[in-house]
């Protein structure tokens, strides 16, 4: 029994440090992220697709071909004349990584403009997933667009999926990111917040703060990540954790959660046991920080 995943968001030109003054290009994004992973976790009569919005110039064709090339269907993408990918560039000093974004006029801002689009790409799934990234990069009446199809989605029954990523600098301000992430949450039917990101910018006390914040605004599912220090998981009102997976050595964190989201996701659709999916999902995330990069090959993750 197979089906559709349906991942929404951004994806972004990631230009990093390859030594003697050059860079090294590469795709990525946090629901990009989290739709390779899940692809790399699916068994094969699942699909999943990529729902954005791109231009018209040669670096959005060669992203829609390394999509293709990875198993990741092509046909949500909204192509928009004139418009192209965003960019970011990693940079390094004393090991610690630093981030500088052009994503102002990144077409992905446009990717819920055409609501029939939109409406269609989600009516074909039987999985959406979203982030707070997301919300935060459209504008009010394109978000309220995509929540609106995303409720639509959950009371029809399908699985909706959303991690709140807070991300304070692309929100114009807090009140605005505290009500959109919870209407974001409203509209889900399971949620996948890091307690470190829910402490800080939502004044949570503890784990249990933030899952009862959640199951308030109607999630049913909540999956709490908390790096090293385990996942805490309630679903139907059942608590559970379970320990993260020792890393021997930690490379790079650039992809953990979004590395988690996607085979925890993946194994549930399989196995319906969260306990179980949790597990699984932590022992692909700490495959994934022990290797370079946000998007690691399927080889090198034991799955």
């Amino acid at each position: 029994m197979g089906g559709r995943f349906l991942s929404i968001g951004e994806c972004m030109v990631e230009l990093s440090q390859a030594g003697a003054g050059l860079l090294r290009k590469g795709f990525a994004g946090d629901t990009l992220n989290t739709a390779w992973y899940a692809r790399a976790c699916l068994p094969q009569d699942w699909s999943v697709d990529y729902c954005t919005a791109l231009g018209d110039d040669a670096m959005s064709d060669e992203m829609v071909a390394f999509f293709a090339e990875a198993g990741i269907g092509t046909e949500s993408i909204r192509r928009i004349k004139g418009k192209a990918p965003g960019l970011y560039m990693i940079s390094l000093k004393d090991g610690e990584r630093s981030f500088s974004y052009w994503r102002d006029n990144s077409a992905a801002r446009q990717l819920a403009a055409d609501a029939d689009f939109l409406r269609q790409a989600i009516e074909g799934a039987d999985v959406v997933y979203f982030s707070g990234i997301t919300l935060a990069i459209l504008s009010r009446d394109d978000a309220d667009t995509l929540l609106s199809e995303a409720r639509r989605a959950k009371a029809s029954g399908k699985l909706v999926a959303f991690d709140p990523n807070i991300r304070p600098r692309l929100w114009s301000g807090y009140d605005e990111m505290h009500a959109t992430i919870s209407e974001g949450a409203r509209a889900a039917s399971m949620v996948l917040p890091s307690f470190e990101d829910e402490a800080l910018h939502f004044g949570d006390v503890s784990i249990e703060a933030t899952i009862h914040r959640y199951r308030a605004l109607g999630v049913r599912d909540v999956v709490v990540k908390n790096g090293a220090d385990g996942i805490t998981l309630d679903f139907d009102g059942e608590e559970t954790f379970v320990p993260s997976e020792r890393v021997e050595q930690v490379v790079d964190t650039t992809s953990a959660g979004d590395s988690f989201n996607g085979a925890f996701i993946a194994h549930y659709l399989e196995t319906k046991d969260a306990p179980a999916s949790a597990r699984f999902a932590a022992k692909v995330a700490a495959r994934v920080v022990s290797e370079h990069g946000a998007l690691v090959a399927k080889d090198k993750l034991g799955v």
